[in-house]
Formats: structure tokens, C-alpha cells, sequence
């Protein structure tokens, strides 16, 4: 079988020149008839968002890379230094989110909680989550862009995890994959770590598999967690996420491994803490108290339905546009 990867590698920062235009059904036919098999795909589809990143670059941010990268997150926790996330979904909400510091932006599965208005995040499909991706990406010029595989990704085993995380990197630009499930999706895991996407892993309440679990509970079953998280870094993920456990399972987790944790409603012993952004502003539909693990900083609720009603009300009493609003 040839592999395109050892034709295609960067040379002083450039991709060669003789397939940085091409497709990858372009690279398919380059193999002359020979089937490509899944790590050849997947090198192909790196070298392909290096070449995309490299271009995109020259017009915007000057670097290849954002300055946020799995090795810097890893050491996060080795210098003490605590991890801020937060989920976004949009170009302009990423640039804010970007502008005031938040190390990781987490593009999450949980827009089908909150954009799209859904129960659960499983009706979240995989081209959905690209869409919203890519404009995240875009905006991000420090923080490090972190994106969902959505079920059933996770739960289809090492070639539909590796196609649909290699799919995520070359379209959306984005630094890693979020990949929920412990020691008995280690596997698959490992196997999209060797293929070089970097994986932060999800422990814990895992919201993917609601439909087996029956709601939202708070995890107590130290042995399990412990071997999970313990398989998921063996497996190479650079973090993993502590979903909704006791804050003192949490505190002891973290000190069990050597990547950082970044725990939502897990206490604050984790190494960092991610919220759904809109849950940080209370960007909500209807009026409603915080959830018991989330701190509301804002109320968006408020401010936009007021900001609205007063609009309606002047374009109905003729107050908007005022002079000032209108052209002469």
C-alpha cells in the first residue's frame, strides 16, 4: 500500500506544492488504484487542514497553530495554574469568549440543549456540529478549540471514531475532539490518539447515554470511575472531563492522574471547571434559578426581553427610527 503521508509532510513550514491543491479523492487516485487504508486517510486529511489552516493564516492570525495545544493544557496541572472553559457555538460569541481569556473553547454536543431546543444532546448530528465548529474556530486566536463527537461516534468503535474525528480537524480547524466513555471505549480512544487527534475524554455522568441511564444523577461509584479515568489516560487523552460527581470523588480523581481534569458540577478540586455558556449568562427562554452546580453571572434573560419589548414598543409608537437613525 502506499502511503501519501511520507509525500505530503510540511517542509520549512510549506506543504508540497505538488498536492496542496488536491482532494482527497485527488489523494485517493494519487495511490494508483491502491485502496487507501484508514491511517492513510486519516495522514491525508492532517495534511489537508494544514494546508487549509496555512492559507486561512495568511490572511488573519500569523500562526499555525492556536497558542493554547494539548502539551501546554497538560502542564496547566503540573504549574498549579487553574483551566477556564466554556462551551460556544458562533463566530461572535467565540471572539468575546476568546478576548477575555477562556483557555478552551468546548463546542458541545449541548447545542441541542440550548440552540436547538431538544431534551437530550443525541438528535446532535456529526455535519452539525462541524457548521458550528468551523465559526468557533475561526475566531479563536489564543484559546484552544475543543469539539464534541456526537453520538453514536463514540459508541461505533475505532474506524468511525478516527473518520469522524479526522472529518472534525480538516473542516472546522479545530485543536482536539471530546470523546465521552471510559475503560471500555479505551480503544478507541488509543486509536484516535495514534492517528493524531487529540482527544480530552469525558467521565462520569456521560449524557450521551441518557436513554440508559434514565435522567441526570450524581456519580458515587469510586472503583468504576477510577478505572475509567485511569484508561483514558493510558489511552493517551492529554484531559478528561469530570461530569456531576461528589466533590470529594472529584478531588481524589484528580490527584489519581497526571492529566488535567476539568470538572462541570464536580467541586472545585478539579484542575479546571467548564460551564455551558448559556447557563454562565442565563440566556435562557424562560425565567429559571441556576442549576445547583452553575453560578449565573449575568441574566441575558432579563436584559434581552427587556431591550425587545422596548423596541417593539417604540416601532409602534413611532418612536425608532428617531432623526438621528435616518439618512438625508
Amino acid at each position: 500500500m502506499i502511503i501519501l503521508f511520507f509525500q505530503l509532510l510540511p517542509r520549512d513550514g510549506h506543504v508540497t506544492s505538488k498536492f496542496e491543491n488536491r482532494s482527497v479523492a485527488d489523494l485517493r487516485a494519487a495511490t494508483c488504484g491502491t485502496k487507501l487504508k484508514l491511517a492513510g486517510y486519516v495522514q491525508c486529511c492532517q495534511v489537508l487542514a494544514t494546508t487549509n489552516r496555512l492559507r486561512y493564516n495568511e490572511h488573519t492570525r500569523g500562526s499555525l497553530m492556536p497558542q493554547l495545544t494539548p502539551p501546554k493544557i497538560k502542564a496547566f496541572k503540573n504549574e498549579g495554574r487553574k483551566i477556564a472553559v466554556l462551551t460556544v457555538y458562533d463566530f461572535p460569541s467565540a471572539k468575546m469568549l476568546d478576548s477575555a481569556g477562556i483557555d478552551i473553547l468546548l463546542v458541545g454536543d449541548s447545542l441541542g440543549n440550548v440552540v436547538q431546543g431538544k431534551p437530550t444532546t443525541l438528535a446532535v448530528t456529526l455535519d452539525q456540529v462541524i457548521y458550528h465548529a468551523e465559526m468557533v474556530a475561526r475566531a479563536a486566536q489564543n484559546a484552544m478549540v475543543v469539539v464534541d463527537l456526537p453520538f453514536p461516534y463514540c459508541q461505533l468503535g475505532a474506524e468511525e471514531a478516527v473518520r469522524a474525528g479526522a472529518r472534525i480537524l480538516k473542516e472546522t480547524l479545530a485543536g482536539a475532539v471530546k470523546f465521552e466513555g471510559g475503560e471500555n471505549r479505551a480503544g478507541t480512544i488509543a486509536a484516535l490518539v495514534e492517528a493524531g487527534i487529540p482527544v480530552m475524554g469525558h467521565c462520569g455522568l456521560r449524557p450521551q447515554e441518557i436513554r440508559q441511564t434514565g435522567g441526570y444523577f450524581v456519580q458515587r461509584l469510586k472503583e468504576q470511575l477510577f478505572r475509567d479515568i485511569q484508561a483514558v489516560e493510558q489511552a493517551g487523552a492529554f484531559s478528561v472531563v469530570l461530569e456531576c460527581l461528589e466533590a470529594e470523588l472529584a478531588k481524589e480523581a484528580t490527584q489519581a492522574v497526571s492529566i488535567p481534569t476539568i470538572g462541570i458540577g464536580s467541586g472545585r478540586h478539579c484542575d479546571g471547571q467548564v460551564l455551558v455558556f448559556h447557563d454562565l449568562l442565563g440566556y435562557t427562554p424562560e425565567p429559571s434559578p441556576a442549576l445547583k452546580h452553575v453560578k449565573q453571572y449575568a441574566d441575558l434573560h432579563t436584559i434581552v426581553s427587556d431591550a425587545v419589548k422596548q423596541y417593539a414598543e417604540e416601532v409602534r409608537n413611532q418612536k425608532f427610527p428617531a432623526d438621528e437613525h435616518s439618512f438625508s
